[in-house]
């Protein structure tokens, strides 16, 4: 009797052997694609702003990432927008008043937009500004002026992320 058992088993292994396997693998593309979109999608949501040598940022305990704007960095010699050099600090720091007119002028060839909300209202957007910790606060001050002439709507000043720092609530 355990004969005849052991005999039906290794008939029906042969058989099972001998016969051909079939892999879907539509179902594995499908992963395979949604895999590659969302990846795509993921790496081109990395923003991040140019890190210059001639610049020493502030640290700070902030997290938020930045977003892709206008861009004005003051270095020690000179004030930029967008990588493209407008005056120099010595001459933003003679200038009388708060409002810079290389800047103002320079910031104004950005284009100008709906206000989300609020019919009938226009601004610039968002502008980023790199400042060297080394720069006078009076010169700062008048860079968010000129910005805030210029109708920015939101100024973001860059900071390098203090690490090794808790995060307090």
């Amino acid at each position: 009797m355990r004969k005849e058992r052991i005999v039906k088993r290794l008939e029906r292994l042969s058989r099972q052997s001998g016969r051909d396997t079939e892999m879907n693998i539509v179902s594995l593309i499908d992963i395979f694609a949604i895999l590659v979109f969302y990846l795509l999608v993921n790496a081109l949501v990395v923003e991040i702003l140019p890190n210059p040598k001639a610049l020493k940022l502030p640290e700070s305990l902030i997290q938020e990432e930045p977003r892709e704007n206008t861009l004005v960095q003051v270095t020690l010699d000179d004030v930029l927008v967008n990588n493209r050099r407008v005056m120099t600090v010595s001459e933003a720091l003679a200038t009388e008043g708060n409002i810079l007119p290389s800047l103002k002028s320079e910031l104004l060839t950005a284009p100008l937009m709906q206000t989300p909300g609020a019919a009938g209202q226009v601004t610039r957007g968002e502008v980023n500004i790199m400042a060297d910790k080394a720069i006078p606060y009076q010169l700062l001050k008048k860079v968010m002026a000129t910005c805030t002439e210029t109708r920015f709507a939101k100024i973001s000043l860059a900071v390098i992320e203090k690490h090794g720092a808790g995060v307090t609530p």
